[in-house]
C-alpha cells in the first residue's frame, strides 16, 4: 500500500502542475475522440521508472507502454491519468490510478484470474487519496469507507461510461434509455477509477461500465470491494471488459439482471 500510494501521489502531482499549462492532443487510441496527451506519456513514465527503483522484480501493466514482465510474480497496473478527455476539457473528474496484483502461476496480469493486492487512487485537482489493501479496508484521506446501504433500485444513483466507438456508443444508449425510467438518475463522471471509488465513498449508489480495461479497473475495484461493493460482471463471469457491475449485496443483483436481460454486454 505503501509503494502505490507513494508513487500515485507523486505522479498526480506530476500531472497537477501540467494542467497548468495548456494540454494538447499528442495521439489517438480507438477512435478520433479517444485521446492520448503528452501528460499521459509523462505521468506513465514517471510511475514506471519510479516503480523500477522502487520494486525491480515486479512487472508493470500500463496503458500507454507494453508489458513489463515479472520475476516476483506481482505486476502493478497503472493507469497515468484516468479521465483523459477531463483533463484535456479542464474538468476536475480525473485521477492516478496504481494497483499491485498478483497472477496464478506468475501468467500475466489478467481481471479474470487476477487478485488485486492493493490499490491508490489520487484524483490531482483536490488531492483526495483513495487507498485500499486486500483485507485491510478502504478509506479516502485516511477515513474509512463503506458502501451505502442497498435501496431499492429506483431510488438508486448509477454511475456508468461509454466507449469511443460509435458502434459501442449506439448499443450503450440503447441501454441506458431502458434503465433511466427505473432509476434516481444517472451519472457520468468520465473517470471508472474514480465511479468505484465515488460508490465506495457513498456518492454513487450502483455503478456499471462495459469496456474497461485492467488499468481502469485494478485500483478502484479493491477500492470498492474493500468498502463493501460486490464487483462482478454478467452471466456469472468475474468484471472485466465485458461489463463490470459494482454495488452492495441485495441490489447489485437487480442491476446485473437488467443488464443481461437488455443484453447490454454485446454491442448490437
Amino acid at each position: 500500500m505503501l509503494v502505490a500510494e507513494s508513487v500515485a501521489r507523486e505522479a498526480a502531482e506530476l500531472v497537477r502542475e501540467g494542467r497548468q499549462g495548456d494540454v494538447f492532443v499528442a495521439a489517438t487510441k480507438t477512435s478520433a475522440q479517444d485521446v492520448v496527451t503528452a501528460m499521459d506519456l509523462a505521468s506513465e513514465a514517471l510511475l514506471r521508472r519510479r516503480l523500477a527503483e522502487l520494486r525491480p522484480e515486479d512487472g508493470i501493466l500500463g496503458e500507454e507502454d507494453a508489458l513489463t514482465p515479472s520475476s516476483s510474480g506481482t505486476w502493478w497496473v497503472v493507469d497515468p491519468i484516468d479521465g483523459t478527455v477531463n483533463y484535456l476539457y479542464g474538468l476536475p473528474a480525473y485521477a492516478v490510478s496504481v494497483a499491485a496484483v498478483s497472477s496464478p502461476d506468475g501468467t500475466d496480469p489478467d481481471p479474470a484470474t487476477w487478485t488485486v493486492l492493493a490499490g491508490c487512487v489520487v484524483a490531482p485537482q483536490d488531492g483526495r487519496v483513495f487507498l485500499a489493501g486486500r483485507g485491510r479496508g478502504a478509506t479516502l484521506d485516511g477515513r474509512p469507507l463503506r458502501v451505502n446501504d442497498a435501496q431499492p433500485l429506483i431510488a438508486c444513483l448509477v454511475g456508468t461510461g461509454f466507449g469511443y466507438v460509435a458502434a459501442r456508443r449506439r448499443a450503450q444508449a440503447r441501454v441506458v434509455a431502458g434503465l433511466l425510467p427505473r432509476v434516481r438518475d444517472i451519472r457520468r463522471i468520465g473517470s471508472a477509477a474514480l465511479d468505484l471509488c465515488t460508490l465506495a465513498a457513498g456518492g454513487l449508489d450502483l455503478y456499471y461500465e462495459r469496456g474497461l480495461q485492467p488499468w481502469d479497473l485494478a485500483a478502484g475495484s479493491l477500492v470498492a470491494q474493500e468498502a463493501g461493493a460486490v464487483v462482478t460482471g454478467l452471466r456469472g463471469r468475474p468484471a472485466g471488459e465485458a461489463m463490470t457491475v459494482a454495488g452492495p449485496p441485495g441490489r447489485v443483483e437487480e442491476l446485473v439482471a437488467f443488464l443481461e436481460a437488455s443484453d447490454a454486454d454485446q454491442d448490437s
